[in-house]
Order: C-alpha cells, then structure tokens, then sequence
C-alpha cells in the first residue's frame, strides 16, 4: 500500500513509523495482553505511559519546572472558554489580538464570561498579515494577552514574539506546537489540540505556569478548573488514553528526528518549496499571506482564474493528492506540511504544481 498524499490541516499525518508501531503493540501492549484502550487509567503500565509523555514533551519544549504540563479533553474550543474562566475577574481584562477565525472564536467565548477586549487586528487586510508587535497594547486591567501562534485558514504565523508588561501570554498553539523552538518563559499559557503536530485527536496540551494556577476559584465546575487536573497529575477523570499512548509514540519520534530545532530546519525547506512555486508562478499563483506573515504550516494559496483552480483541486485529487482544498469560509487551496508530512511528498506537490501551471 502507498501512503497518500495527505496535507489535510487536521486531522492532519502521522509519521509512519509511529503508525507501524501502534500497529504492532494495538492487541498487546508491553507484555499485558491488552491493548493500550483496554487498559485501566490507574494502571502503571498506562500511568508509565502518561508520565514518559510528560517528561518528553517537557525534554523537547524545555519546559520550565514552575510549569505544569496538562493532558486534557475538549479540543482548542474548550480552552476558548476555559482560559477566561480561570484567569478573568470581574475588574480584570482579557486582551486579544485577532489573526483569523480561531482568535475570533476565542474572543467570543471570553465575551460571554467576563471583559475581553481587542487590542490588535489584521482583520481588515483580510487577515494577510500578523500585526506589528509594537502596535500590540493593553491596559493596567489587562489579565493576559491572548495570540493564535499560527493560523491555519488564513495561512499565516506569528514569527516574534509579542511582550506586554504585568500581562502574562497566552498562546493558542494547536497548529504549530513543536514545529520550532519555544521560549516557554515568555508564555504564562499554552494550549494545543494534538490533531496537528503532535497525535491523534481526542488529547489537548496545557502548559500553565503554576503562579497562574493561583487565579483558578474553586467555586468554578470541577472539571474547567486547570487546579483540578494538576492536582491529579491529568487523572481526575479517565484520560483518552489511546491518544495519549500515540502523543507518546509520536514525541519519542520528534526526538529521534532531533527535537524541535530539526524539525523547524526541515519545516522551513519543505515551506520553501511550496513558496517558491508560489512566488515564481508569475502570478499563476497567489499566495494569500504577506511574505512578512507567512505560515511553515499552511500554505494558502489561490489560482488566478476561478476555472484554473477548479482544474487544480481536481488534477490534484486524480494524482492521489489529499486535502488541497481551502477552508470552507474561505476557499482557494491550502497545503498544510505539519511535522509529520514527508518533504518527499512536497517535493511531488511542488512539481505537480509546476507542471500543472506549464500545461493548463
């Protein structure tokens, strides 16, 4: 069997070593007789696992020790809510910068729990570009100030850092995690549905500084409270194991491939070769981001007659090409190249795309 060409934004590939694996411990896991889903979250063969998953994602992001490292459930859309709920108050605001739909949706949420506020947009350019850091500003209210580090519809990235002083960062994460380094200092909170860069769907990451951790009320519902899930190392409730078990798997393969220095070098070649088909297209073309702005992760492009992209998105499914088609808000084309992605299968999309444009 050929492994497809698959640049869908997530779901998105998995390595296939990691695949492999899974495959050959799925019906007995370590000796137990049991596969990883059969086996009980209390167990210390799954807790074994939970713990190796913790201690890697800490080795390859260099966690700080006054972090807490969460593994929970609900996806980037529960974190949306569960960011205001324990870091708001009512004198208190929660700033955001918004860089497409998903900070959209994360305002939205802050807006029905307590005071949230825009303090930056790119909205207006059609969210081409990321805002300038230096235009970035909050108030003596300020709770925190909240990014989307990457964003998948619009294909644009945050390539520095933004620093407001007495307000702590944080990030929305889901599409870039563990693409390239991470000052995670600079961060008071990071999250990340896995389904990207890091495993299956089903387990979100939460680095929170623990000095956060203070604001979280206990009059809030047990299980919103970030409090709740350190206290029980992430298992007050049955964790979704499977997917923490390929989390493991897939951080044990970052590491073999050099941790997130290696994987940023090779991101960068395989962004490289889309752009560059882009950018030399003659206007064939069009890339949708400013070149200052531009995603390692999405590649979101255009073609320049309604007619042509049709043809595109449809020779490209015939060649075995899977997921090209932009966002459904949005349209055009998109190729996302997450870790997982082989270079040698955006070596075959950037040839096709050459060859499509000489032929059409």
């Amino acid at each position: 069997m050929n492994r497809a060409l698959n640049f869908n934004a997530g779901p998105a590939a998995l390595p296939e070593a990691v695949l492999e694996r899974a495959q050959k411990e799925w019906i007995n896991f370590n000796g137990t007789g049991m596969a990883v889903m059969e086996l009980s979250h209390r167990s210390k063969e799954y807790q074994a696992i939970q713990e190796r998953a913790q201690n890697l994602f800490r080795k390859l992001l260099d966690v700080p020790d006054t972090y807490e490292v969460l593994f929970l459930q609900g996806g980037a859309s529960l974190q949306f809510t569960m960011v205001p709920m324990n870091l708001l108050d009512r004198e208190t605001t929660g700033y955001y910068v918004l860089t497409g739909v998903w900070s959209e949706k994360a305002l939205s949420e802050a807006e029905k729990i307590g005071n949230a506020s825009v303090c930056a947009s790119g909205k207006d350019s059609n969210y081409k570009i990321i805002p300038d850091v230096k235009s970035i500003h909050t108030g003596d209210d300020a709770a925190y100030l909240h990014i989307t580090s990457n964003n998948t519809i619009f294909g644009t990235q945050w390539h520095e850092t933004p620093e407001v002083s007495g307000a702590p960062l944080v990030a929305d994460m889901s599409s870039d995690i563990l693409s390239r380094p991470v000052d995670i200092s600079k961060y008071g909170l990071i999250y990340a549905g896995a389904q990207k860069n890091l495993g299956p769907s089903g387990v979100t990451v939460v680095v929170i500084d623990k000095e956060l951790l203070k604001r979280s009320k206990e009059s809030l519902p047990i299980m919103l409270n970030y409090a709740t899930h350190a206290k029980n190392s992430s298992l007050y409730n049955t964790p979704p194991t499977l997917a923490v078990y390929l989390l493991m798997l897939v951080l044990e393969w970052a590491e073999e491939m050099g941790g997130a220095v290696a994987l940023e070098k090779m991101n960068k070649e395989k962004a490289a070769l889309l752009y560059n088909e882009i950018d030399e297209s003659g206007g064939f073309y069009k890339g949708h981001a400013d070149k200052s702005s531009r995603s390692l992760m999405n590649v979101t492009f255009t073609l320049e007659k309604t007619e042509a992209e049709a043809a595109f998105l449809s020779k490209a499914k015939e060649h075995g090409f899977i997921g090209l088609n932009g966002h459904r808000s949005v349209g055009g084309c998109r190729a996302s190249i997450y870790n997982a992605v082989p270079i040698q299968h955006v070596e075959k999309l950037a040839q096709f795309m050459r060859e499509f444009r000489l032929r059409y």
